[in-house]
This record gives C-alpha cells, sequence and structure tokens, in this order.
C-alpha cells in the first residue's frame, strides 16, 4: 500500500452492507484494488478478478459451502500449525492448512476480504509472525457479564489473537466460584460502591454480603465458566486463568482472615508467607481452576506485594529463619517457587508478571513482561519465554487522545500509533532505545538500555494488550478503550516486523472503524488531533511531518502564524523549514476547519530533541538537499 499512497489514491469506497464487508481502497489503476486486511498478511498477491458472490449470502450462510478446503498435516510444514494458503481465482476459493487452526484463521482473512462485488482474487500465504497474540482483561475491579466476554472473543477470533488472560481475582473483588471456599464468592465478590475512586482511592474499600441491597459486584459460576471455555474453543482461543498470589488478595481474606499475617480483614492484602494454611489453601483453590481450565498456563500475579506485613510477623520471620531467606525478596521468592512446583506437578505451565523474574524459575515458566524493556530483555536472555506488554504503551486504562476531550483514565497517554510503534523484539540497541523513549518519554543514552541477544529472540513468545478496569465501569466504556488499539496489538503479533508500517496501517486501520460499529463494538473512533515531528537532515534545515489518526484528511497549515484556512497551504508531503517558524495546522471537512487547531513552535536548533532519526551527511544527496 506505501507505494499506492506515495502516487496519490483516485478514491475511497465502502464496498457493502453488511458487518463483515470490508472496506476497499480502489488505487490509480482501476484492475487493481487495495485490500483493509488487519493483521495485515505477510505474503499477499493482488490479482485482477472477482470471485463473485453475494455479500450477504456469504455472511449470512456457512461459507464453507464456497470453499474447497483441504487440511493435510503434511501440507506446507513450514507454515505451522496457523499458517494457511489462500487462493482465489474468479472461480473457486481454495484453502489450505495444516490444521483446522490453520483452517480458522484463513477463513477470518476471507472474512475480511468480502465486498459487495464479492471477494478479491488473491494468493495469501500466511503465517503469525508469534504463538503468543493476547488480551488480558481485568474483571475484578468491574464485573463484566459473560455474554461481553463471549462477544470480546469473538472479535479477537476476527482479529487473529489466540490467548485471552482472564484476570479474575484482585483487591475489587474474587469472580470466580470455588466449590471449596464459598465465602470468596458470597463474601468477597460484592462491594459498597462501583466507583473504583470512590470506593478505593477514598478508603471505603468494604465489602458486602452476596444479597445485599445495592450491593455492587458480581462472579461467574463454573457453568458460565464453561459456556465461555467452549465459546473459546470454537475461536482456537486459549483462556489462560490468573489467580493473584501473593498480593492483590484483600478480598480473599474478607471470608478466610486467618490467610493475612494479622487474622483480620482490612488490615493487608497479602497472604501470610509464614502460615501452610496459605499453600493449603491456594493448591485447594488452583486445582479446582486446572479442573475447570484446559489451559497449559496458570497465571499466578506474583506482582507488586507490599511486604509491609511480613515484617512484624512472627510466623513469617520464623519460615525465614528455617529456610535462611535473608530478606523478604527471597521470602516472595520462596511463596512463588512453591506454587511453581505445584502447577508443574499437576502438568501446567506457571506464568507470572516479571517480578517472578526475582525466582530460579523452572524453564517451562513464562513471563509478561509489563515494567519495560529491560525486563523484556532480561527474561529472553536468562531464557524464560517472555510476553511483551509494556505498561506505558499496551494497557488500555491509559488516554488515547487529549485527556480533556476523553473520558476519566489513568494518568498516561497511549494513543494508537505508540502502541503501533513498540517493537516486539528489541534486536538491537537501536530499536531497544526507541521502545524505551516511547515507554519512558524522554531521551535516553544508547548504553543504557539492555536489548535481546540475537540467540535469544526465540524466547520472545508474544505480545498481549491489557486493560485494567479501574475507570471501565460498563461494557460501552471497556470497549470504548480497548477498540482500535486491540488492532495494532493484532498486527503487531501476527504481521512480520518487515511488513509492519504505521502509514500502511492508518487506512486500513480506519476502515475497520465502521465494521467495529456495525458488529456493535462501541469503538472510539479516532482523534482529529495532528502531531507534529520534525527530524534534523543537516544543519539548518529540518523536516517538518504531519500526521493524523484519521485517514483520508484533507491538513491546511501555515507558517506566519494565523490560523490555517482553505485558502492556507495544503499539506501533502513533508516540508522542509531553515529558521524557527510557529507552525498551525488543522484538519479541514467539507470545507470547514475541524478543531483542535495544532500550535508548535518549530526551531531548526532549539527542536533538536523533538527529531526521529538524523540522517547522515553521505546521504543528503539522496535526499536532494
Amino acid at each position: 500500500m506505501k507505494n499506492c499512497l506515495l502516487s496519490g489514491l483516485t478514491k475511497w469506497i465502502i464496498r457493502g452492507s453488511s458487518s463483515c464487508c470490508l472496506a476497499i481502497l480502489v488505487a490509480c489503476t482501476p484492475a487493481k484494488v487495495q485490500l483493509n486486511v488487519v493483521p495485515l498478511p505477510n505474503d499477499m498477491e493482488i490479482k485482477t478478478g472477482f470471485f463473485e458472490v453475494d455479500s450477504a449470502q456469504f455472511a449470512n450462510e456457512s461459507m464453507d459451502k464456497f470453499i474447497t478446503c483441504r487440511i493435510d498435516s503434511a501440507f506446507n510444514r513450514d507454515l505451522g500449525e496457523e499458517g494457511y494458503n489462500l487462493s482465489v481465482s474468479s472461480g473457486t476459493i481454495r484453502l489450505n492448512a495444516c490444521t483446522e487452526k490453520g483452517a480458522f484463521y484463513g477463513k477470518q482473512t476471507l472474512k475480511q476480504l468480502l465486498s459487495s462485488r464479492g471477494i478479491p482474487c488473491v494468493e495469501i500465504k500466511d503465517a503469525p509472525r508469534f504463538s503468543y497474540r493476547g488480551l488480558h482483561i481485568d474483571v475484578s475491579r468491574h464485573f463484566f457479564p459473560k455474554e461481553e466476554i463471549i462477544k470480546l472473543l469473538d472479535e479477537m477470533a476476527y482479529y487473529k489473537l489466540n490467548k485471552f488472560h482472564f484476570h479474575l481475582t484482585d483487591n475489587g473483588g474474587w469472580r470466580i466460584q470455588i466449590d471449596k471456599y464459598p465465602r470468596l464468592t458470597s463474601m468477597g465478590a460484592f462491594r459498597t460502591q462501583c466507583e473504583w475512586v470512590e470506593w478505593w482511592d477514598k478508603k471505603d474499600r468494604t465489602y458486602l454480603p452476596e444479597g445485599t441491597p445495592n450491593a455492587y459486584g458480581g462472579y461467574y459460576t463454573k457453568e458460565d465458566i464453561r459456556e465461555i471455555l467452549a465459546h473459546a474453543e470454537k475461536l482456537h482461543i486459549e483462556v489462560i486463568p490468573e489467580i493473584e498470589f501473593p498480593a492483590h488478595s484483600d478480598e480473599v481474606f474478607i471470608g478466610y482472615p486467618e490467610l493475612c499475617c494479622t487474622g483480620k480483614p482490612y488490615t493487608s492484602g497479602e497472604f501470610c508467607a509464614g502460615n501452610e494454611r496459605t499453600y493449603t489453601f491456594m493448591e485447594n483453590v488452583l486445582t479446582e481452576i486446572i479442573d475447570l481450565f484446559p489451559s497449559e498456563y496458570i497465571h499466578i500475579g506474583g506482582d507488586e506485594a507490599r511486604k509491609i506485613a511480613w515484617k512484624t510477623c512472627s510466623k513469617c520471620q520464623t519460615l525465614m529463619e528455617k529456610e535462611g531467606l535473608k530478606d523478604l525478596e527471597e521470602l516472595q521468592c520462596y511463596m512463588i517457587a512453591r506454587m511453581e512446583a505445584f502447577l508443574t506437578s499437576k502438568g501446567k505451565r506457571m506464568i507470572g508478571w516479571d517480578e517472578v523474574l526475582n525466582n530460579h524459575l523452572a524453564p517451562t515458566s513464562t513471563i509478561i513482561s509489563y515494567r519495560g524493556q529491560e525486563t523484556a530483555s532480561e527474561a529472553a536472555n536468562r531464557g524464560y519465554n517472555v510476553v511483551f506488554t509494556p505498561g506505558a504503551a499496551l494497557y488500555f486504562d491509559w488516554y488515547q487522545a487529549t485527556p480533556e476531550t476523553q473520558p476519566r483514565a489513568m494518568i498516561g497517554y497511549s494513543p494508537i500509533k505508540k502502541v503501533y510503534s513498540i517493537y516486539p523484539v528489541a534486536a538491537d540497541s537501536i530499536t531497544a532505545l526507541h521502545n524505551e523513549e516511547l515507554i519512558q518519554g524522554k531521551q535516553l543514552k544508547p548504553n543504557s538500555v539492555q536489548w535481546v541477544r540475537p540467540e535469544k529472540m526465540k524466547y520472545v513468545v508474544g505480545v498481549q494488550g491489557c486493560a485494567w478496569t479501574e475507570f471501565m465501569n460498563d461494557e460501552k466504556q471497556l470497549e470504548y478503550m480497548i477498540f482500535p488499539r486491540l488492532l495494532a496489538v493484532a498486527e503487531m503479533a501476527w504481521t512480520q516486523e518487515k511488513k509492519r508500517d504505521w502509514q500502511d496501517f492508518k487506512p486500513r486501520m480506519n476502515a475497520h472503524i465502521p465494521q467495529l460499529q456495525a458488529r456493535g463494538i462501541n469503538t472510539f473512533t479516532l482523534t482529529d488531533e495532528i502531531e507534529l515531528t520534525t527530524r534534523l537532515l543537516k544543519p539548518g534545515k529540518m523536516e517538518v511531518v504531519l500526521d493524523t489518526e484519521k485517514y483520508p484528511v484533507e491538513i491546511r497549515y501555515t507558517l506566519d502564524g494565523t490560523n490555517p484556512t482553505m485558502s492556507s497551504l495544503k499539506y501533502e508531503k513533508p516540508f522542509v523549514i531553515h529558521d524557527s517558524v510557529v507552525v498551525k495546522a488543522a484538519i479541514f471537512r467539507e470545507e470547514r476547519m475541524v478543531e483542535p487547531i495544532l500550535v508548535q513552535k518549530v526551531g531548526v536548533i532549539e527542536e533538536i530533541t523533538n527529531y526521529f532519526e538524523y540522517i547522515e551527511p553521505e546521504h543528503w544527496k539522496e535526499l536532494n538537499l
């Protein structure tokens, strides 16, 4: 698409009325179409013509009647179990894969190819970059009914995501039925208030018994979970349950206060490390979880333990002395090690947040790295499988546009371009530095970052977007914060790095906004804000780039301090400045200016800190400078 965009597009056409119909870019050559598939297939050749089929019929009936599908374990093993070959001609649709899973993903691509004219003729050879392509949902801080979970699973499958991280327990409430410990839900699943700030930050933090009038909360019965799991299985999605340990457990101690150090509720959020009943409890809970969830992974949390109560707890101190543990970090490592050993004995693989790296883990364990590039690189370099989910980029509770224009969210800014721009694997100092500067929001020295050594890159097994729900009170707000940022995660997880390009992704993403809405998703519809970036070409020459999330748009700008009008310069490509200027720019739609107006001073010297890259002198001639 990049080359076509540079040469100019003649039309933007939305084809088809069905919710699964796809927007198609009609390029300069009438015989050729550009397809808005997300995630972008790794090898796609677009041909002329269409396989003609009524879009409504194809959408409403089983697509299998239109497809010649072959599943053969001996077929093109290089594509792996999730890969597929798709060939569409004017007369046939052929889909080949090694497994049912690969065929399923080929069918998701077919759904996205459908238009009112039929399916464009195309040859696709495709397989995912990563085996772990995830979405995390926190249902503790706010509870969401099983119908919403199933709805989100459908969207995950549409974009070829395959791991659903189900955050079932946390301080906000215990959300899953455990037969051996009924008070977890009868006393720990409901609370006094819905609003997180009112309940948690202002320290109300009172739980209520189930059945109390106006109590807020809920939980999933085992039958609910089975229904979710059955649906996920049809979609080839693995549901990974998380049971927080040893911290984030205030809700446990309402019904079972003997498991915390003081023996009293509302006094600690951590399990008592020195109480053997803690480990009995966790093993019993995890046994029921293992019996229910077929996932090879069980997530045990492992993050953000405050450790305050452990300092003065006689049981904890006795255990430390007995086991020769020199500090509270080692005490937490002891607790994690016991859970890891138990899960291993049950044939399961432990997965945890990156604090569990403090342990000498079994090689089967996996790290969810949320604190930045360094922990992800450390985990991979130590030989542990790692899923990259840096909070400052892939946490969906951060603002996705200027806070004044958005519902309340966590303090932080993570627009979709930032999400898309993360490198899942920091393969060298440049990509590691890029990631850390995006995450930290400031310039760093190249020698201050750690990257993944070439022989260890195989240990980066995937990426995950995380929806923490402090400010997502209902289903509509949950969807608003997840979409369309999840599409950026999906492409990051599926498409090879050399194929990923923001300017290529942007038109495809925009085409999916109305599709999401047609499927009943309350998606964020992207911002009208303009981003200005610069790069120093050579001394005295600075290139200015204007960019937007929306596409297509008409941008007009001025360099003399006046507000832009329809008679102002039209932005068509990056421009060069030689002196300090004030750039004012705005989007124009139907010859009317759309707020906000970008106002930014740019100087050849002052704004050097804005540049993304420095072009070396030997390349100046290539740019006709």
